[in-house]
């Protein structure tokens, strides 16, 4: 694909547009028939080949991954000698090379994503996140805040009745046990999918209406694709309200709400009745 694009919301496309092919490239070659042997391919393919870019092209940015050692714990400063702090660094990009392992082993689907985002400290935004890309490999296309996609149109069912049949995405594994009941209260129905990052494409794209999990996620989970929705104009904070913050010491991010700002003030009031 030659040498990246220097603006960094482009060169954040490049990266999960590389990194997805060649996972595609690698189920093909693995197959699913021993599905432990391709997750872990599959985080380790994603993971070098972004790494070795970033070092590469961004020498100077710090990152913070998954696939990082010790990557969960509360760092005070990086492990590797030499290395830049994340916690003072002014650029840190904030990665998630294989976002949803169980779908990416399963043969046929395409709910799992590529996660490539840039917090910098100058930044406007409390996030502060500046760029921004999801790599949806399996459904060949990329979500980038370099051309944010145009806010969601309102569904056929709401411009017609007059009134929104809210279509919340929900984890197919793991949702909050509290959901089904606020999906009743609000009057909403639960649409199953994989990754967070899929999850929060669909919201992005119009295909769902809200996500909501209150799970326990990390930085790595979210930061791209909260990146995309902002800048596409869709609400994104804590299930509390309170603003979504990232390059913390602690990379522990458990819950977060991204929806269609017409719907945040009933969703943030239906979750503040639901998820005490």
């Amino acid at each position: 694909m030659g040498s990246p694009p220097m603006i960094d919301g482009a060169f954040a496309r490049w990266l999960a547009s590389r990194a997805g092919q060649a996972l595609l490239d690698l189920r093909a070659e693995l197959g699913f028939a021993d599905t432990g042997a391709l997750k872990s391919a599959g985080d380790k393919v994603s993971h070098d080949l972004i790494r070795t870019e970033l070092a590469r092209w961004r020498p100077g940015d710090a990152v913070l991954s998954e696939e990082d050692e010790g990557s969960r714990l509360a760092w005070a400063a990086e492990v590797n000698t030499g290395a830049v702090s994340r916690l003072t660094a002014d650029r840190v990009w904030i990665i998630d090379p294989l976002d949803g392992t169980r779908e990416f082993a399963e043969e046929g689907r395409s709910d799992w994503a590529v996660h490539v985002a840039l917090w910098t400290r100058s930044a406007p935004s409390p996030h502060g996140l500046v760029a921004g890309a999801v790599g949806l490999p399996a459904q060949h296309r990329v979500l980038g805040t370099d051309y944010p996609p145009a806010y969601p149109p309102m569904t056929v069912e709401a411009a017609t009745a007059g009134e929104r049949k809210i279509r919340l995405a929900a984890s197919r594994s793991r949702p909050p046990v509290f959901l089904t009941d606020l999906a009743e209260d609000v009057g909403a129905h639960l649409v199953p999918m994989g990754s967070a990052g899929a999850k929060i494409a669909a919201v992005v794209t119009g295909e769902v209406d809200a996500y909501i999990h209150a799970g326990g996620q990390y930085e790595w989970d979210s930061a791209a694709p909260v990146a995309v929705a902002t800048a596409t104009g869709l609400h994104a904070s804590r299930i509390d309200g309170s603003a979504l913050r990232y390059n913390e010491a602690d990379p522990r991010l458990p819950d977060l709400l991204v929806c269609r700002k017409d719907l945040a003030n009933r969703l943030l009031a239906a979750l503040q009745r639901h998820s005490g």
